[in-house]
């Protein structure tokens, strides 16, 4: 849930010039006063009972949500304690809300903070909404049933089952995974025979009654999913397969049929190693195809849809996210499984080591591997992830692929520079919605990454003294990220001008004088060098024909010196 701190980071960002509707999520809602007070009220008390029944947050009053900058702050008139008391009294069961009355440069805001907790709300007609996105959307009593039972605790797949039989191939698989296991105790479970096994791995009750995480984990009729590639992601399917069975062998099948398809881009390091960045990381895919089959809802029918093609992959997954869980906050919420008998027999298989670190992991793999991070919708039908493959940004990759081990294992860290690729600065007021934590917590990944040994960013010399400074690259992030960063490219004629301009001066120029001027790196440098030299702007002047000492005068077409003053007299 926000803070007041990100709050006051929200308003500022809107004074500063974004439009409120923009900054809107699952747990941030802004509104302003309608025609009359009831109205006003009645509104305040839907947004309340939204958020209420989806993972809290804050309803700010006194803010237009399509004008951007200060003229978006019209004020309201509302009492602070007229509304607590309106939602107190007209919601069942009685939902106790903050309110604070506050000034925000001189302009009144108010700021009703809504808890999340066990129960479900809603008003005197029993009309119970919750949140998808920024919509508030009123929940059927099947809808109600389901997040009642989440938030309560219970676990689906603790059910017991009948009339559902126990395929041979997947306990097969099962004890394959515990004798592969590094952990004797796990070892051990591979001997047991298949009813203690089941009961060993918590599928099965004391009496042998199998519960329905057996069946999904090892039954026949287990889990569905229907994978389809396609040449691009409009085209006609080229590969059908519907998949039934146990989830182990599910699994173990779409990621066949994924790795069968797998391409990769080679990336030859400054130290010469070379790597090969998968189209789609297999980490990344694991955690999307694992998170689909094991945390959907079951109780909603369909299969698990998998869209495979060379330059996206979608995973489809029935059900919304788990109670409490959105996309605002699915980076950073604590572990929340939907279904736990189930996730606890993966994670003893070890395919919870594999696939069972968090969405965090999947940001990660994307981005260490030159691409963006993946997209997630979820709606109450349906959760869709969708990583984008194709081409790398080998510039990233080879730049991360650098950096020490706990930088690139580091979260935030690859957030950070995703952003300033596209960004001169960040700010933990900027971040923070994007790492998905509070304005300090942002604050505190920065200053780490702009220490030492890090050193990745820095506050910039007029901010350094500030709370929140702001953050740019350093030179050698800069250096080695410069074709990919729009604020440090320079225009051909650019280069010409000033590598020309330093010759007229100097006489000469070295790769690394080329470097300093546009802060690029060696390869850069020499690729500018060339194409002088092609163009007979500039020749080779040293004995040396190859490696730093190399330098280079004024070619056969370098301009002379009345050519450069004419033209400089014209500009003028």
């Amino acid at each position: 849930m926000a803070t007041s701190t990100q709050v006051r980071g929200v308003l500022a960002q809107i004074w500063a010039g974004a439009t409120p509707g923009s900054l809107e999520d699952t747990q941030l809602d802004f509104k302003e006063d309608a025609k009359s007070k009831k109205d006003s009220l009645r509104i305040a008390l839907d947004a309340a009972l939204c958020l209420a029944n989806t993972a809290g947050g804050h309803v700010i009053f006194g803010l237009d949500d399509d004008v951007a900058g200060p003229d978006s702050f019209v004020g309201t008139t509302l009492d602070a304690t007229e509304v607590k008391k309106y939602i107190h009294d007209n919601s069942r069961p009685r939902l106790l809300v903050d309110v604070d009355d506050t000034l925000h440069r001189e302009r009144r805001v108010l700021v009703v903070t809504v808890h999340a907790d066990h129960d479900i709300y809603s008003d005197a007609k029993g009309r119970a909404p919750h949140r998808i996105g920024t919509d508030c959307v009123g929940m059927e009593p099947a809808t109600q049933q389901r997040l009642r039972e989440e938030r309560r605790g219970f676990d689906p797949s603790s059910v017991p089952v009948t009339g559902h039989e126990v395929d041979s191939a997947a306990l097969m698989r099962a004890r394959q995974r515990l004798s592969a296991s590094l952990r004797p105790e796990r070892n051990a479970l591979a001997k047991l025979s298949d009813s203690d096994l089941l009961r060993a791995l918590g599928v099965a009750d004391a009496a042998g009654q199998l519960l329905d995480a057996g069946r999904r984990l090892v039954g026949t009729d287990g889990t569905s999913v229907v994978y389809q590639y396609r040449e691009s992601p409009g085209g006609e399917p080229r590969t059908v397969e519907r998949l039934v069975g146990p989830l182990l062998t599910v699994y173990d099948r779409v990621l066949e049929l994924i790795s069968l398809r797998r391409q990769s881009t080679p990336v030859t390091l400054p130290d010469g190693q070379q790597l090969q960045i998968e189209d789609f990381p297999e980490l990344a895919v694991r955690e999307a195809i694992g998170n689909a089959l094991i945390h959907r809802d079951f109780r909603m029918d369909g299969p698990v849809v998998i869209e495979h093609s060379p330059s996206v992959l979608v995973v489809v997954s029935p059900g919304p996210l788990v109670a409490g869980v959105t996309v605002d906050n699915i980076l950073t919420h604590p572990s929340k499984p939907r279904n736990r008998a189930l996730t606890a027999a993966v994670h003893t298989l070890e395919l919870a080591e594999e696939v069972g670190r968090g969405i965090d992991r999947m940001y990660r793999e994307m981005i260490r591997s030159g691409r963006p991070t993946p997209t997630i919708d979820a709606t109450f039908e349906q959760v869709r992830v969708a990583l984008v493959g194709g081409a790398p940004d080998v510039h990233i990759a080879r730049y991360v692929a650098q950096l020490e081990p706990s930088v690139r294992d580091d979260t935030d860290a690859m957030l950070v520079l995703l952003r300033l690729c596209t960004t001169r600065i960040v700010t933990a007021t900027a971040i923070a919605p994007l790492l998905q934590k509070s304005v300090a917590e942002a604050e505190a990944s920065l200053r780490h990454l702009a220490s030492e040994p890090v050193g990745m960013i820095e506050p910039t010399r007029q901010t350094i003294r500030a709370a929140h400074p702001n953050y740019r690259f350093r030179e050698t992030a800069v250096k080695q990220l410069a074709s990919v960063l729009p604020y440090a490219r320079h225009t051909s004629d650019e280069i010409d001008r000033r590598v020309m301009a330093h010759v007229q001066e100097y006489s000469r120029i070295t790769n690394a004088t080329v470097r300093n001027l546009f802060n690029v790196g060696t390869l850069r440098a020499n690729q500018i060098l060339v194409s002088l030299v092609e163009r007979d702007i500039l020749t080779k002047t040293s004995k040396a024909q190859r490696g730093p000492s190399v330098e280079y005068g004024p070619g056969p077409k370098f301009p002379k010196s009345s050519d450069r003053r004419r033209r400089k007299n014209r500009s003028r």
